[in-house]
């Protein structure tokens, strides 16, 4: 609901399929929103097949191309609505930056994409309807599996495919004779993004899928594009990529541009026009006086110009003084083999002012004890600096992830800062 009024939406399109979920929206919604439904009926909602029947087949002497309008996911707040400007293009039309990353990808009238998380994800549903567009097929899973998604790639010989780290660790946790049983040979080019990957997580995919996995960062504002291949990726382990649209900067509090190799915000000029809707301050927030634009995201580059993410500003941990990313420590953990998900941050100290925290969700939740929660720790403190390394560990049998793959930090992070 918080989406629909915020975005000021006057129609509203449901299933029959998810009647419990239409239901409760019909009785509370406003009236100047109107109710459409498909695949069935359902009360308080018109039939959207019968209203385009009436409709005539011609189009519309001004018809132009509409442009989406996506919210974030909402991790480290409520989602923002990101309203790109409209182009004023035909409906048909493929921008010029599509057809170029059609052409890098390979995407044509054979494709056959493998599609594992939610069409609400910007990725997903842009690259679904590039795919469609040029005539390829698109394989969408309703919820992510992994023995499902090797099923998948078999069955219908998918040739691409595109994922979250989350989601490769989750593949690799499977038996060895699980892997092995399927058949992930027609994969021609496998994609990631959202998040970037555990050096070691992807090192071992390149050993199971061969140099086809490909990398990139954006966002749904779309005010820049990162990418890197698995050749380059090797010789650069741990890049996103390089600036492929949009111009990198580096930048510190201040607002002070800073030099090949020093952590600071991520910034794009020359970028996409974008701002969030209804929310004039998270744009003016978003946009700094030269015009460049940011996701909020922290890292450095190297004397190439290739990228490397160390976390979300929001999420950095302040310790002693010690600037502590939580994705370096996450990155860590997750590899352990007890461990199959885990989120990192900070909690208040009285000293430190913050101290590093993890939640870790185990593969065998009945092995939650607090010898394991030392053993972690101890296997952390082997490889990191101690400022860096949890002092505390709770257990939780599921971490809360976005369908996407996504986590929810402030809903674990918050209550202790209430």
């Amino acid at each position: 609901m918080y989406i629909i009024g915020n975005s000021t939406a006057r129609i509203y399109v449901s299933s029959a399929k998810y009647s419990d979920n239409a239901r409760p929206i019909a009785a509370d919604i406003g009236d100047n929103v109107q109710l459409f439904s498909m695949g069935g009926d359902l009360p308080g909602y018109r039939s959207i097949e019968e209203i385009i029947a009436s409709m005539p087949v011609e189009p519309i002497a001004d018809e132009i191309k509409g442009q989406d309008l996506l919210y974030s996911s909402g991790t480290t707040g409520q989602p923002k609505g990101v309203k790109l400007p409209l182009t004023g293009d035909p409906p048909d039309t493929i921008t010029a930056s599509g057809e170029a990353v059609a052409a890098f990808y390979g995407y044509d009238s054979n494709t056959v994409y493998l599609s594992p998380a939610p069409l609400y994800h910007a990725a997903l549903l842009r690259f679904n309807l590039a795919i469609l567009m040029y005539g390829g097929t698109t394989v969408i899973m309703r919820h992510f599996d992994p023995v499902e998604a090797l099923e998948l790639i078999e069955t219908y010989r998918c040739t691409h495919s595109q994922w979250v780290p989350t989601m490769f660790i989750r593949l690799l946790k499977l038996a060895q004779a699980e892997r092995e049983r399927l058949d992930t040979s027609s994969m021609k080019l496998a994609l990631h993004a959202a998040a970037p990957c555990p050096v070691a997580v992807k090192e071992q995919m390149l050993d199971w899928w061969g140099p086809i996995i490909y990398e990139y960062y954006a966002g749904s504002e779309n005010n820049g594009f990162c990418q890197v291949g698995p050749e380059e990726w090797l010789a650069h382990k741990g890049t996103v990529g390089r600036a492929l649209y949009g111009e990198l900067h580096i930048v510190d509090e201040e607002g002070t541009e800073l030099p090949v190799g020093e952590i600071g915000t991520v910034w794009f000029a020359g970028g996409n026009e974008f701002e969030y809707l209804n929310d004039p301050e998270k744009t003016r927030s978003a946009h700094n006086e030269q015009g460049w634009s940011t996701l909020g995201d922290v890292g450095c580059v190297d004397e190439e110009g290739y990228l490397y993410l160390t976390d979300r500003l929001a999420f950095m941990i302040i310790s002693g003084g010690v600037n502590v990313y939580p994705q370096e420590v996450e990155n860590l953990l997750v590899m352990h083999p007890l461990v199959a998900d885990v989120a990192v941050f900070g909690i208040p100290h009285d000293v430190l002012g913050e101290q590093v925290k993890a939640v870790v969700q185990l593969a065998r939740p009945q092995d939650a004890s607090p010898d394991i929660a030392a053993e972690l720790i101890q296997y952390c403190r082997e490889s990191l600096s101690r400022i860096k390394c949890p002092r505390s560990v709770e257990f939780m049998e599921t971490l809360p992830r976005h369908a996407t793959g996504k986590l929810y930090k402030r809903l674990l992070r918050d209550p202790y800062w209430a």
